[in-house]
């Protein structure tokens, strides 16, 4: 089903460099260059031409696919070069057009995936040996500058032409909606004054004062762009110790089933539209390698590594193309000892790719922090909520345990659950649970590598409810049928406001910024009304603003 107007078509969030029309990847040794050439006639909606490379969602899937094999497929790389394949213009930012035409769901999920792919830069950058040059070949608009503050160092051709800007407060009346305005004080740390200057501008800040202000680290005339590029670039490469050169080729997943249920090798979700819910469920094969050597000759095909892949897209699909899906139930099969194996090697430093799989593990952990959706973890008959995909339930917003003598339901703990996977915040999923009762957490890691029935793990705090087996169908059903009957807005709100307790990050602030101030002011109608700005911009008529600040 399509989940906007802009959207002819249900999302594929599986693309491959080989099918890019946006972007090309290449590399050279330890360079890699990302080259952005967006294609006018080929966005996900046929109402908009990409101009001036902007982009849409599918633009964003293409780049967070390129930053994910760079991490798998070239771990020889230190350097990647993201830069503009169009004369005087690197990226203008998101297309307007789709975003005026898309429903306000789609815009704040929109916002948030290019939110979590900026992100994925930034964590590549702090573990995977990677250091991301924007080589800014003309000008960088609105979420074309985002793009390149999530690099670690931005250069700018000095052109006389060649500017960056934040243009949507006094163009489109709204904010820029992908961590933008957080970026440029909690991450450049530049003056509030000036930040205030740059994010009224729309014609933005050039060449000197760009560089004297920290909106950029470098500037380059045109007659020896190449040469400084080249420079830049392998400076920030041997700042880096050398990578490895054993990239691992990630296969593409396959899924079968229809549009209400969805199968995988490790994950499945059946959709009932009429309750909307879904019931996602991941499983733990039988047997798994026991060794770093037999999980790297396995390669993407290492159950954990394609279990987490099939789990991102499963999230993302629900995200984009199932809106009316409210509440998914969270479920856990297969065997606990494998997951137990499995963490004992995610634990583990030394090898590139173990480390590699488990970051990729705690990325998509992310994706159902950040889901506008209800989430409750299902413990019942046949349950293997242990160690990793323990951290599943504790992300959900409720976790119900069977209680049952007859049919022993177990939980598990290991080595990852102690902080392996950090949250937003950072801090783990268990010190985000008991903030309030720290002395809680080492009690629980106490039985890290045991299996806790049903009762213990309740006692330790690990169940939201526990009911007996004469209560448990009613007092489920029951949760199930009152959380799809509460305003999706309010719980949106709610849920976002209670996921993320503790210390207050970057990340904390983008995504809890964009929950309250996008849901808001893409609504207003200083923005989307009839003679908003957002409406207004490319048309002949001037934006009509009510003026009473709120």
């Amino acid at each position: 089903m399509a989940a906007t107007a802009a959207l002819a078509a249900p999302t594929c969030f599986q693309t491959s460099p080989a099918e890019y029309r946006h972007w090309t990847l290449s590399t050279d040794g330890d360079i890699a260059t990302l080259l952005m050439h967006v294609q006018l006639e080929e966005g996900e909606g046929d109402h908009y031409e990409l101009k001036l490379n902007s982009y849409d969602l599918g633009v964003d899937i293409e780049l967070n696919d390129a930053i994910q094999r760079l991490r798998f497929e070239h771990p020889e790389v230190r350097t990647v070069v993201v830069t503009g394949g169009l004369d005087r213009v690197f990226c203008a930012g998101a297309n307007i057009i789709m975003l005026r035409t898309s429903s306000h769901a789609f815009k704040v999920n929109f916002c948030k995936y290019t939110n979590e792919t900026r992100l994925a830069i930034e964590d590549a950058s702090q573990h995977s040996n990677k250091r991301f040059l924007a080589a800014l070949n003309g000008t960088a608009s609105g979420g074309g500058y985002e793009l390149a503050i999530a690099c670690d160092e931005i250069l700018l051709v000095d052109d006389r032409n060649s500017a960056v800007s934040y243009p949507e407060v006094p163009l489109l009346g709204v904010l820029p909606g992908t961590g933008g305005l957080t970026r440029i004080t909690d991450k450049r740390k530049l003056r509030r004054d000036r930040c205030d200057v740059f994010s009224t501008v729309a014609e933005g800040i050039k060449g000197k004062r760009a560089l004297k202000w920290g909106l950029i680290d470098a500037l380059a005339p045109l007659s020896q762009w190449d040469e400084k590029v080249a420079e830049m670039a392998r400076r920030m490469a041997d700042e880096l110790p050398e990578g490895a050169s054993d990239g691992v080729q990630l296969e593409k997943i396959e899924r079968t089933g229809d549009d209400d249920n969805w199968n995988y090798q490790y994950v499945s979700c059946a959709i009932n539209s009429a309750a909307r819910t879904a019931e996602l469920t991941i499983t733990a094969p039988d047997s798994c390698p026991a060794d770093a050597d037999g999980a790297r000759s396995e390669a993407s095909s290492w159950w954990i590594l394609r279990a987490m892949r099939e789990l991102d897209e499963a999230l993302l699909n629900l995200r984009i193309n199932r809106l009316d899906v409210g509440l998914v139930l969270l479920r856990a099969k297969g065997s606990a000892e494998t997951v137990q194996t499995t963490d004992a090697l995610l634990a583990e430093d030394g090898n590139w790719f173990i480390e590699e799989t488990r970051h990729f593990v705690r990325r998509t952990l992310k994706r159902i922090d950040n889901s506008a959706k209800s989430f409750y973890a299902v413990a019942d008959e046949g349950t293997c909520f242990t160690g990793t995909f323990l951290e599943i339930a504790l992300a959900a917003d409720r976790i119900y345990l069977l209680n049952d003598p007859d049919f022993p339901v177990e939980m598990g703990v290991s080595a990852v659950n102690a902080g392996l996977y950090p949250m937003a915040n950072g801090i783990s999923r268990l010190d985000t649970r008991f903030l309030g009762t720290p002395e809680a957490v080492p009690a629980i890691l106490e039985h890290a590598g045991k299996q806790l029935d049903a009762e213990t793990a309740d006692e330790l705090g690990l169940a939201t409810f526990a009911p007996d087996e004469l209560d448990w169908e009613d007092e489920l059903r029951l949760a199930i049928e009152e959380r799809a009957s509460f305003s999706p807005d309010a719980l949106t709100g709610m849920e976002s406001n209670l996921r993320f307790a503790g210390p207050e990050t970057m990340e904390t602030k983008i995504f809890g910024r964009l929950s309250a101030w996008q849901n808001w002011i893409f609504q207003r109608p200083n923005a989307a009304g009839e003679r908003g700005a957002l409406q207004c911009y490319g048309t002949p008529n001037s934006p009509e603003f009510n003026y009473d600040r709120t």
